[in-house]
């Protein structure tokens, strides 16, 4: 008689913060309207890990967040919260505390009474909470600020509350739902860094929602791309910008230069489509085109020129190719207008990204 072997339980580091399997949300009535939010999706996320959910408006990343903490509920499939399922717990069971882009602080509250209203809701004395609410907020840097109010605070000041009131708790999980969005360009860069930078003195599993590619790619151990409810790809910020495995990947994750495979039949005889990066192309501006092993360059035509401070966009119809965008820096030439010039662009095999989806 065969015998099946005891199943070896996952050790506390092999758990992950975040599980989820088969997970799915439709919203509507069947056969009327339904619309599925988030589509079957499966989804590890390690402990002590910055996860970005990263996708365009309505791809299904926000509802994900909201499913994890419990402000939804899944129409099928389970969420586990270091190995336990919480699929159907309310939000106050679940030990996970939310930053939304908003804030939602208590405006006739100081500073520190809004820190400390979660410690105050689970009971702890008055004294211990007002104690761990200052030292969170010491830890953000505005502890000198606590008997002020929200309204007597800047955007990035009101944001650096919103995270000592979530963290105040220490939740095991952190969800923070865009919560840069309403900061200026500046700021929010600024931000970005001290996020990444509590995150990884805190420890604590961040899960961050963004749109903003740009911010996925600076904070994120990993991301996942959203697109229609599902998981386009996961991997590290390198792993999705230089090997993304989809044309939708490679055009929302930066800018791509995309080859049809019919392109790809005449340059390389094989099929399927390829994408190169903007950076990776060069341009000769006397139209010669490069003539040596393993590099392939194509004639065109330049229709525009788009100046972003460090670099210029250099937009090429080419001959027998897409219309495609060249990262140039300085060395633009400064005789003349270059709008309807001939010129050659060039790039290397190795910077060819093939896209297996495609193929």
């Amino acid at each position: 008689m065969s015998q099946t072997a005891p199943s070896v339980p996952e050790s506390a580091a092999e758990v992950p913060a975040i599980r989820l399997r088969k997970l799915t949300k439709t919203f509507g009535t069947k056969g009327l309207g339904e619309t599925t939010a988030v589509d079957g999706v499966d989804l590890d996320i390690r402990q002590g890990e910055f996860f970005s959910m990263l996708g365009p408006s309505g791809s299904g990343k926000t509802t994900v967040l909201r499913l994890i903490a419990g402000f939804e509920l899944p129409t099928a499939g389970t969420i586990e919260l270091e190995g336990r399922d919480v699929s159907g717990k309310a939000p106050f069971e679940r030990d996970v505390n939310t930053v939304f882009q908003d804030y939602a602080l208590f405006p006739h509250m100081s500073l520190v009474d809004n820190v400390a209203y979660g410690l105050r809701v689970r009971g702890m004395a008055k004294g211990e909470r007002r104690e761990r609410a200052v030292e969170e907020l010491e830890r953000v840097q505005l502890g000198k600020f606590m008997h002020r109010r929200p309204s007597q605070l800047s955007g990035g000041q009101r944001q650096r509350v919103a995270l000592a009131r979530a963290l105040v708790v220490e939740p095991k999980v952190l969800l923070l739902d865009e919560p840069l969005g309403a900061l200026d360009l500046k700021l929010r860069q600024q931000m970005q860094l001290e996020l990444k930078e509590l995150q990884r003195s805190l420890g604590i599993t961040f899960i961050f929602v963004t749109h903003d590619q740009e911010e996925a790619l600076t904070m994120s151990d990993r991301i996942g791309v959203f697109n229609n409810g599902r998981l386009a790809q996961i991997g590290t910020a390198h792993e999705i910008y230089q090997r993304p495995l989809g044309a939708f990947v490679a055009n929302f994750v930066g800018t791509s230069n995309l080859f049809t495979a019919e392109v790809a039949a005449g340059l390389y005889h094989r099929g399927g489509q390829f994408v190169v990066r903007p950076e990776r192309l060069s341009v000769d501006w006397a139209g010669s085109p490069a003539v040596r092993d393993g590099v392939t360059s194509l004639p065109g035509t330049v229709t525009s020129l788009v100046y972003v401070g460090h670099a210029t966009q250099v937009r090429v119809a080419l001959e027998g190719g897409p219309a495609v965008v060249v990262l140039v820096g300085s060395d633009l030439p400064v005789d003349g207008s270059l709008v309807g010039s001939r010129v050659a662009v060039s790039w290397t095999d190795a910077d060819v990204v093939w896209l297996p989806d495609a193929a």
